[in-house]
């Protein structure tokens, strides 16, 4: 079990994709998101039935709490070389307005973390973030991450550009 002291992380299933597609349109949780275009309610939840299997190469799993065990955001590990030992963190979301701020994203990076490093035996993540995304950055960076990169106005939002960071956390490096 992928377990922290907040949360919990484990597979998705297709009823959470109700909840994924109003998190998605939500524009607290979707401004700083890479999004393509929009897609409706049926299709989301057509996507959510025919989800790919997790693998150690690519996987999507759920944010659930432990008191409760509230689905409230989810996690994306990919890109996946066992040769280099690396992965890259995609996508971190609490999308329930009232868990965000609360630590609980922090722990989610935490134990997806801890998993890749202790099970699956990766020695470096990676991830980007937008730089003006504060509250990632300031999660990621209490977990262990460290800024190793810029891309400059890389990412584009609303009519503004803003710069990616790049990100990375080594084995060793885990808080």
């Amino acid at each position: 079990m992928l377990t922290g002291a907040l949360v919990r992380l484990r597979a998705l299933e297709p009823a959470d994709s109700e909840a994924m597609w109003r998190w998605y349109h939500d524009p607290e949780v979707g401004r700083w998101m890479d999004a393509g275009p929009p897609i409706s309610l049926a299709q989301n939840m057509e996507k959510g039935q025919n989800r790919p299997r997790n693998t150690f190469e690519q996987m999507q799993l759920g944010i659930e709490t432990l008191e409760g065990q509230k689905f409230i955001g989810y996690v994306a590990l990919g890109d996946t070389d066992f040769v280099r030992g690396e992965a890259v963190l995609q996508s971190v979301a609490i999308g329930d307005p009232g868990y965000r701020g609360g630590g609980y994203g922090t722990d989610a990076v935490r134990v997806i973390s801890r998993y890749a490093f202790e099970e699956m035996g990766l020695h470096r993540l990676m991830l980007w973030v937008v730089a003006d995304n504060v509250r990632a950055v300031q999660a990621y960076k209490k977990v262990g991450f460290v800024e190793e990169g810029r891309r400059r106005e890389a990412f584009r939002a609303r009519g503004k550009r803003y710069d990616y960071l790049m990100m990375g956390l080594l084995e060793h490096g885990l808080k």
